[in-house]
């Protein structure tokens, strides 16, 4: 389970921004005369990352229950064993409150791929509740922090690898990245496919089928049948009609295998965004 509940409307996007934010950034608001400046609202969420052995227990209650409210036959028990697996959370918190509003958890995967030293970040489980959609907290505390680590690593290539049973996930790519597999716009290279082939095959094994570069988990979370439905209009968006092919089984689970380079090159306008 790997699905960001919010990714194009976090940006307000439609279909043809695949490398635009959305956003007019030449122009301030205009106060018309006469009237109040008005004031800037304050945080809906709070957010940091942390080391998982630094999450409470609290704070996992907090998560699991969140998680289980938009996902069909979640564990507690899976979800312990898969975040005990990774290093990092990115944690989310309403900003009066302090409960756990949204989290992504991360891993760092390693690997020699035709000669070379390859480094892929990997993004498990990742939600945000559906009243704080529209804040973008969390894609910028993820890149942020991703993009950092991208830095310190001089020996290696460095990846995201990100697996999606929903469209919303999928469409975090073409958002954020200039080049991103799989797409509808061009062939996997042979060289990317042996990094998710190689990767997916360490973390699946054999829930991994590479002919159709999707895992099918034995225990598998998919989305409520209520949330992110695929309706005509999304279908409309070459992304979305994408994934729905690649992906035929994603409402009952089915992921997608992705990857996309972390280099500063390889980030759209909306992308230098969220990395500054």
């Amino acid at each position: 389970m790997n699905d960001v509940i919010s990714a194009p409307s976090m940006l307000t996007l439609q279909p043809c921004d695949a490398h635009s934010s959305g956003i007019d950034d030449r122009h301030e608001p205009v106060v018309p005369p006469n009237q109040p400046p008005i004031l800037a609202q304050p945080a809906a969420l709070v957010g940091r990352v942390l080391s998982v052995c630094d999450v409470t227990e609290t704070d996992r209650a907090q998560m699991y229950a969140l998680l289980a409210g938009y996902f069909r036959h979640t564990s507690r028990a899976v979800f312990e064993r898969d975040l005990a697996e990774k290093e990092w959370v990115v944690l989310l918190r309403a900003a009066t409150t302090g409960v756990v509003q949204g989290f992504s958890t991360l891993m760092r995967l390693t690997a020699v791929i035709d000669q070379q030293p390859v480094v892929a970040f990997f993004s498990g489980d990742t939600i945000i509740h559906r009243d704080y959609w529209g804040e973008t907290i969390l894609p910028r505390l993820w890149a942020q922090h991703v993009f950092r680590l991208a830095a310190s690593i001089t020996d290696a290539r460095v990846y995201w690898l990100l697996i999606c049973s929903g469209y919303k996930t999928y469409r975090f790519l073409p958002v954020f990245f200039q080049e991103f597999y799989p797409t509808y716009a061009c062939s996997t290279p042979p060289h990317c496919q042996r990094i998710m082939d190689t990767f997916a095959r360490r973390k699946f094994g054999a829930e991994y089928d590479a002919v159709c570069g999707v895992v099918r988990l034995t225990q598998a979370t998919p989305l409520d049948t209520e949330v992110a439905p695929m309706t005509p209009q999304r279908l409309r968006d070459p992304h979305v009609a994408f994934f729905a092919t690649a992906n035929p089984g994603h409402t009952d689970g089915v992921e997608l295998v992705c990857l996309t380079e972390l280099t500063p090159a390889n980030l759209t306008a909306a992308g230098r965004r969220m990395v500054r």
